[in-house]
């Protein structure tokens, strides 16, 4: 087998494959917003929201079922194969059930018809997901050559953008783009998986070892897909198009930060899932204690930053149109902590240990809150009446997982200093503040976000070094290096 990648390289091709998620959104969404307006951004939020419901069905729990899997077998090349083929049998069995349903209902239900165009395009993505075997390359750490694809075809997609999209009525070609970066990315998968495992077609498989597992993470993800994809399908049904598009520029700001303090959470779950066969329990614990350090760190800061200048990060990416997404933004801005911790439990503590069933019952949680108070809230308070579902649900997600996991906490609560953090924060949030009354009331919104997210960050990471904050000092180390 070929050799694996360090954790510091993979953390390192994650971080700019990070970056790149960050900026080519802030390069594309302010234009498109602008173009397509509220009613056309909602409109191809809802269908990509409701796409999400049968990609889920067809791909079950594998995404993460197959990189734990996998990751486990990754020296043995011959038991590698026979997982992948394995778990691939499985996917294509369940892929056909939901495209199946996907045509079903796309004849019958009277909304989908009204977007057959964009409907009809993301056959492909129900179609290419399969094929793609992401699982399976993130298992093997190939975060090198998955950063270098994805970069280069967001960069494509940057461009058609660009040329194509000119008019509110070119929301279609709009949603064509927005997929062609995945089918891309699942397309090079294919061609490439030669290289990691021996196509020649395994004659004894063992398909019910993998079904209980995967069952489990699929029940996991139908509940993560309820209350993150939810509230875009309940306001298209219950609302206007026009509120969905406001809770899409929310929440699109909301993702691009999740991606930044998940990051490490991608990049983690394979070596954790070794480390726990192998019973390295002490490697085990130090690194989880540095990603809890990392998501404390960045995760504070960007919730109350982007809280103080909703109103700008809005109107920078979307536009004066878009008015009726600042509050929502701000009301889900406090789920990039609470994002943060459950993914670290959830992701690279409970699935690593086989304890899935404890996330399923966490998701469980969060999606029944979600569905209820969408349903009382959606119709009086629209886009921040799904903002603050999310929110709550979001909440208990967190709240369980700790409880479960309290032992295990309290053994690592004397690494992880979340008060330095804080008092970091309070102190950059007071001298932004301070900045933009005094100085910069009458710029326009990038200028704003530009000069006090500048202000923001160096005292932010100044206070941290005078208190001697942890994971600061861990950076600056491996910055020298």
């Amino acid at each position: 087998m070929k050799k694996v990648s360090s954790v510091k390289l993979n953390i390192v091709m994650n971080f700019i494959l990070t970056i790149s998620n960050f900026i080519f959104p802030l390069i594309t969404f302010p234009y498109v917003s602008r173009v397509l307006l509220p009613a056309g951004t909602g409109r191809v939020a809802f269908v990509t929201s409701l796409v999400s419901y049968f990609t889920m069905i067809g791909m079950l729990g594998i995404p993460t079922y197959g990189i734990r899997a996998c990751a486990q077998v990754r020296d043995d090349k011959e038991k590698l194969s026979k997982t992948a083929q394995e778990i691939f049998v499985i996917n294509s069995i369940a892929m056909g059930i939901s495209l199946l349903s996907y045509l079903i209902a796309l004849m019958t239900i009277p909304r989908m018809g009204e977007d057959r165009s964009l409907f009809l395009i993301n056959i492909a993505t129900l179609f290419f997901n399969l094929i793609g075997f992401e699982w399976l390359y993130k298992a093997l750490e190939q975060y090198t050559y998955i950063t270098i694809r994805s970069i280069i075809l967001k960069f494509v997609s940057l461009v058609l953008m660009f040329i194509f999209v000119q008019q509110q009525s070119d929301y279609v070609i709009y949603g064509s783009i927005t997929i062609l970066a995945s089918v891309g990315s699942n397309l090079f998968n294919f061609f490439n998986l030669r290289k990691h495992i021996d196509l020649k077609w395994q004659n004894k498989m063992n398909l019910k070892q993998h079904l209980a597992p995967i069952l489990s993470f699929f029940m996991m993800t139908v509940a993560t897909t309820i209350y993150t994809n939810l509230d875009a399908v309940m306001l298209g049904f219950m609302k206007t198009d026009v509120d969905v598009g406001y809770y899409n520029a929310a929440v699109k700001i909301k993702a691009i930060l999740v991606s930044l303090v998940t990051s490490m959470g991608a990049v983690l779950l394979p070596r954790l899932s070794f480390y726990i066969k192998e019973k390295k329990e002490n490697e085990f614990r130090e690194l989880t204690i540095r990603s809890m350090q990392f998501v404390l760190f960045i995760s504070i800061p960007l919730w109350i930053y982007f809280t103080i200048f909703a109103k700008e990060g809005i109107d920078f990416l979307s536009g004066n149109n878009y008015v009726g997404a600042i509050v929502p933004m701000q009301i889900v801005m406090p789920t990039l902590f609470l994002i943060g911790i459950s993914n670290l439990l959830g992701v690279q503590i409970f699935v690593p240990m086989g304890r899935e069933q404890n996330v399923l019952k966490s998701v469980v949680i969060g999606g029944v809150v979600d569905l209820i108070l969408n349903v009382i809230f959606i119709p009086k308070l629209g886009a921040s009446g799904a903002a603050l579902g999310t929110l709550v649900a979001e909440f208990f997600v967190t709240l369980y997982q700790v409880y479960v996991l309290r032992d295990f906490l309290k053994s690592i609560v004397h690494d992880v200093k979340i008060l330095k953090n804080i008092t970091a924060t309070a102190v950059a949030s007071v001298l932004s503040i301070v900045v933009y009354l005094n100085f910069l009331s009458g710029l326009t919104s990038f200028w704003i976000l530009s000069i006090t997210a500048l202000v923001f960050a160096i005292s932010y990471l100044g206070i941290n070094i005078l208190l001697r904050e942890e994971f600061t000092y861990y950076l600056l180390q491996n910055f020298k290096k």
